[in-house]
């Protein structure tokens, strides 16, 4: 029985997607919820899995293909592939052979003991190739459909354009598509700029209250909720609450109406190999300090494993943005769109401030906001920035619920 393979259902926001990977090759057996595909759309990785244990016979929407929601990209059949032995190979190119009117002599490619999936041997059997020639990778020595397409392609020429100048050396380049997620983003990034006017205000705060409230606080926190103290959490209740005081940040443009939000989704930005995610922590304003640390952490990982679903990542009415993880020391985050501001967290370093009179050493961070100017003026946003600051600098240990 054949089966049709069908891209995921797409939400509304999603116009379409792009095959990314086919885990599983033409005459490859596979396990019922086997993972064969993946389809990345603009947003997020999804995943193909196999309805029942059975054989992938056909891939009609190969890699690099734009899908659409619930489109066929392949067929699967129940049970077992039929192994086919090179010797029928060659009976059925000599019984071709004979059936042609002009008589003439068909080149018949060489014999070996490598097993056959069918995919694989019609492409042998169309271009007349030689199968010793051909270097297998699938199970017990198979030849497979991707092992001819390889071999298809190392036989074309390659041409001089890719090849580096004599009198420059080997200097050898690599040209690959855009993926589609980065794609994506490259597109938004310049869009903000575009149609934002953007401009960013910075200020500085002293970590040294919130690091002491962890070094006192964090193995009671751990054990009694499960999760460790980490900086985000506080930035995630101080935004909240600045958020409250200052409407207007948490506002969006719609066209020409300025759409005011009564409630907090704070978005944190997460890096991945494929690029940048923003998984939305909904209703923030309503969770506490330890249910927002499980969040930050369960969307972290599930950003690094490419399983955020994409009503994870949707809406948002304010991004944090933590660059400080990677070292940046001072950065200018850029706007998420149709937000009106982000917030860029940096490396917390120890440098000298004056402090009543003194100077002493204190861990500090430099904080960036970046706001849109045709919403935000910028005493707003500079008393918004300063806020946080303030919050950060004087927490409260009602925030541990301990």
């Amino acid at each position: 029985m054949t089966i049709e393979i069908k891209s995921p259902t797409f939400p509304e926001s999603v116009a379409d997607g792009t095959v990314a990977n086919w885990l599983k090759k033409e005459g490859e057996n596979v396990s019922q919820d086997e993972v064969i595909a993946e389809i990345e759309t603009d947003k997020v990785v999804l995943e193909v899995v196999a309805p029942i244990d059975g054989t992938l016979i056909k891939i009609i929407k190969n890699e690099g293909e734009v899908v659409n929601s619930a489109e066929i990209i392949g067929e699967f059949s129940e049970g077992s592939s039929d192994v086919v032995e090179t010797k029928n190979l060659n009976e059925d190119t000599k019984d071709s052979s004979e059936e042609k009117i002009d008589n003439k002599e068909d080149k018949k490619p060489k014999t070996n003991n490598s097993k056959l999936g069918p995919a694989a041997k019609k492409m042998i059997t169309e271009n007349n190739l030689d199968i010793d020639t051909i270097k297998s990778s699938g199970k017990d020595d198979r030849v497979t459909k991707a092992d001819v397409i390889n071999h298809l392609e190392d036989s074309k020429p390659k041409s001089t354009m890719l090849q580096p100048p004599a009198n420059l050396g080997n200097r050898p380049e690599k040209r690959v598509p855009m993926s589609r997620l980065r794609s994506t983003i490259a597109n938004r990034l310049v869009a903000v700029q575009q149609e934002t006017a953007m401009l960013t205000t910075f200020n500085e705060v002293d970590m040294l209250p919130i690091k002491e409230l962890r070094s006192k606080y964090g193995q009671e926190f751990e054990k009694q909720h499960g999760v460790k103290l980490g900086f985000m959490g506080f930035f995630v209740i101080a935004a909240v609450q600045a958020l409250k005081k200052s409407p207007l940040v948490n506002a969006s443009i719609d066209g020409s109406d300025v759409v005011y939000h009564g409630y907090q989704d704070i978005g944190v930005a997460v890096s991945t190999e494929r690029g940048l995610v923003v998984p939305v922590i909904k209703d923030a304003d309503t969770k506490s300090l330890p249910d927002l640390e499980k969040s930050i952490l369960g969307y972290s990982e599930k950003a690094r494993d490419g399983k955020l679903s994409i009503e994870e990542m949707q809406g948002g009415t304010f991004t944090i943005s933590n660059g400080g993880v990677f070292g940046s020391l001072l950065s200018t985050p850029i706007l998420n769109a149709p937000q009106t501001a982000i917030l860029g967290m940096h490396s917390i370093k120890d440098r000298p401030v004056a402090i009543d009179g003194q100077v002493v050493i204190r861990p500090m961070m430099y904080l960036a906001m970046s706001y849109d100017h045709r919403l935000l003026d910028g005493k707003e946003a500079v008393r918004f920035l300063v806020s946080i600051k303030e919050q950060l600098e004087s927490p409260e240990r009602l925030l541990l619920n301990l």
